[in-house]
């Protein structure tokens, strides 16, 4: 459910794009992501930090594309958010004792120190590295070829970069008790 909502608005701006265009794209992502950060602080009277940090944006770049009327605005949002969220997870390694990965996870995996901070540094490193990637089919492709990046090409990307750590992560995973 969570992956849902969280990709939710980029499907809905998707469809929106290809029907209307992008500045009602660009309103409909924002009310999408506006209605699941209300309808998760009215379900559960809590939103997650990283909720409300893309809320923030998306209302922001949103509200100046719309307002100026300059696409530019939103294209840009997917950069300014990897690359805040890799900071926090660079800026994690001076607060708190653990990679920010780590506390994301909340010991649902015990795995050792050397291996958290090297997570946290492929997720630095994707941020970072996603949010270029973006700012490079910006400059080079149109509009059309841009949308299509930001759901497939973005979204490819994030699951081939998961389905990597995944691969990765399994050797340190516990071996399932055989009981008698």
């Amino acid at each position: 459910m969570k992956l849902l909502s969280d990709f939710l608005p980029v499907i809905l701006f998707f469809a929106a794009y290809k029907i209307y265009g992008i500045y009602t794209a660009t309103a409909v992502a924002m009310a999408a992501t506006l209605i699941l950060v209300g309808y998760s602080w009215l379900r559960y009277r809590r939103v997650e930090m990283m909720s409300l940090l893309t809320l923030g944006i998306i209302l922001l770049f949103g509200g100046l594309t719309l307002f100026f009327q300059d696409e530019q605005f939103i294209k840009w949002k997917p950069t300014i958010i990897n690359w805040l969220f890799g900071a926090a997870f660079l800026l994690s390694r001076w607060w708190g004792k653990q990679p920010l990965l780590e506390r994301m996870m909340q010991g649902n995996l015990e795995l050792p120190d050397s291996v958290w901070r090297r997570l946290n540094y492929l997720w630095i490193t994707f941020f970072f590295t996603m949010g270029a990637v973006n700012l490079l089919v910006i400059y080079n492709f149109d509009t059309e070829t841009w949308v299509n990046f930001k759901l497939f090409g973005m979204l490819g990307l994030t699951f081939a970069f998961i389905l990597g750590q995944s691969v990765y992560l399994y050797r340190y995973l516990p071996e399932p008790s055989v009981e008698e």
